[in-house]
């Protein structure tokens, strides 16, 4: 694979590319391998807007029993990465192994955003059809178009009841048919909800003493034994203001964790009871980090960095954990190692000026599968993720590439000049509203209001010793080798995944 090679070597970068108007040119005939029969489930969970907040991964506070069991008969991944902090994106990412400035799907595909991924790539649930799973979906979709993610069926799935959900994939799991299983089971939970006030109106923006409910008052998320937390006992990340009203949202937030925890467990539950637990493959991880200013729709890691558990059937080891930096399109190309299936490959043809002068390639996916390394905590190879956002609402353009290793992290804010825009339910959150409505040299955590919302080209960090991503270090001249080192990776990224975005080094 290109990218695989570019990460090994990634220092040799052809003179070519150096000269000329670059101009990429995506082919729309993708070609699929046969492979052998698969034989056995699977089953990938996704919730929606979770940080790495539960008990396995540290946090003693709050309660999630049945993805801490889940973790003590598998693996828990402490370095696993979205390529983008927005739900469309991510997710089209995860089930198709490519990065979204590859697929099409910049941002949103619900409502009037309706960003879509090209009809050509072959995605995840196709694939799996393709090679004799039967297919089904569960819960938030948010891509499009249904033909392209194409499942058998849709699962019963009420918006803020995972467990309801859950009861309703028991005929499907249960089916008597020869055919192994994928079933695709997102939940909303634990993604904001509405601001509701005491008389169950809806808050407006002026309203900064209503707090997000993070669902935990829709229809059919008050109907479950729900666990409620004492905002004096919530942990609050560093990259948050230790605020009441961001401790009041982290409780809301912790609750609708423990809902969703339910729901997976009841998942879980009828696995066991069909007696197919034992040969099933389950994932669970997020679409990206917690929604919060500072996390979500941003490529720092408080955004990116996201939950990742895999129980394998096979597995030596139980209870382990593993080191190695995963991304998120290294998911679609993993599910495909252990059914037995080949991946597509795609075809380019990059383009120059003079047009004389042009190159055709294939590729695969822009991940690999992690399959061989679950029973290891240190992989070799493993060290560098890299990330690309583009949009997330329609008015939120800000597109951003990003290299990371062990020890530093470069972001490229490509659109700098502009303010960074604000998704609604963040901007609309009590939590940065009372600190906004303060100054722009209020501090929000790390950073002042302004400089969160006036960021330089380049963000250079020393991750391993600055994690809050606090000092910037690209415009240090004792730092301007590394800065170069890290500006080529990222543009070497984008030549092999062919990223139109590529242009922005060449002009404006």
């Amino acid at each position: 694979m290109i990218l695989h090679k570019f990460i090994k070597h990634h220092g040799n970068v052809q003179n070519w590319f150096a000269v000329g108007f670059v101009v990429i040119v995506l082919a729309l005939s993708p070609s699929l391998a046969s492979a052998q029969a698969p034989k056995r489930n699977i089953v990938l969970l996704v919730s929606d807007d979770h940080s790495p907040d539960l008990g396995v991964y540290g946090n003693p506070v709050i309660q999630t029993p049945n993805l801490d069991a889940l973790a003590n008969d598998g693996v828990i991944f402490n370095n696993a990465y979205a390529t983008t902090a927005s739900c469309s994106a991510s997710r089209s990412v995860i089930l198709s192994g490519l990065q979204n400035h590859r697929n099409g799907q910049y941002g949103h595909y619900h409502d009037f955003h309706r960003f879509l991924t090209w009809d050509h790539i072959k995605t995840l649930p196709v694939l799996l059809r393709e090679g004799g799973y039967r297919t089904a979906r569960a819960g938030k979709f948010h891509v499009g178009t249904e033909e392209t993610y194409s499942f058998d069926e849709t699962l019963p799935s009420p918006e803020r009841s995972s467990v309801i959900m859950a009861e309703g994939i028991s005929d499907f799991i249960n089916e008597k048919d020869e055919r192994p299983f994928f079933l695709y089971f997102a939940t909303n939970d634990p993604h904001r909800g509405a601001r509701r006030k005491d008389d169950g109106t809806i808050a407006g923006l002026d309203d900064v003493d209503t707090p997000d409910d993070f669902g935990n008052l829709s229809e059919g998320a008050s109907n479950i034994d729900n666990i409620s937390y004492d905002p004096a006992d919530v942990i609050v990340p560093d990259f948050l203001p230790d605020t009441p009203m961001t401790r009041i949202e982290l409780a809301a937030y912790y609750q609708a964790v423990s809902r969703m925890d339910k729901g997976f467990g009841k998942v879980i539950e009828i696995l066991k009871k069909s007696g197919k637990y034992d040969d099933t493959l389950i994932i669970y991880m997020s679409d990206h980090g917690i929604a919060f200013p500072g996390a979500k729709t941003t490529t720092y890691d408080a955004g990116l960095n996201a939950p990742l558990i895999v129980r394998h059937p096979d597995n030596a080891k139980r209870g382990t954990q593993n080191d190695a930096m995963i991304s998120w399109v290294d998911i679609t190309p993993t599910i495909l190692d252990f059914a037995g299936l080949a991946e597509p490959s795609y075809n380019m043809q990059i383009m120059l000026t003079p047009i004389s002068q042009q190159m055709e390639e294939t590729h695969g996916l822009h991940g690999r599968s992690f399959l061989s390394v679950l029973d290891q905590t240190q992989p070799e190879g493993w060290d560098e993720i890299y990330a690309s956002h583009t949009f997330h609402e329609i008015q939120m353009y800000y597109p951003m590439r990003v290299v990371r290793g062990r020890k530093y992290k470069l972001i490229w804010n490509i659109a700098h000049d502009l303010p960074y825009p604000a998704a609604a339910d963040l901007w609309e959150s009590p939590t940065w509203q009372r600190i906004y409505r303060q100054g722009g040299e209020t501090m929000f955590g790390p950073r002042t209001v302004d400089e969160y919302m006036h960021r330089p080209e380049f963000e250079l960090f020393d991750i391993e010793n600055d994690p809050l991503e606090s000092n910037n270090l690209a415009y240090d001249p004792v730092y301007s080798e590394i800065l170069e080192v890290h500006k080529t990776k990222i543009r070497e990224f984008q030549r092999t995944t062919q990223d139109p975005w590529l242009l922005k080094w060449t002009y404006e």
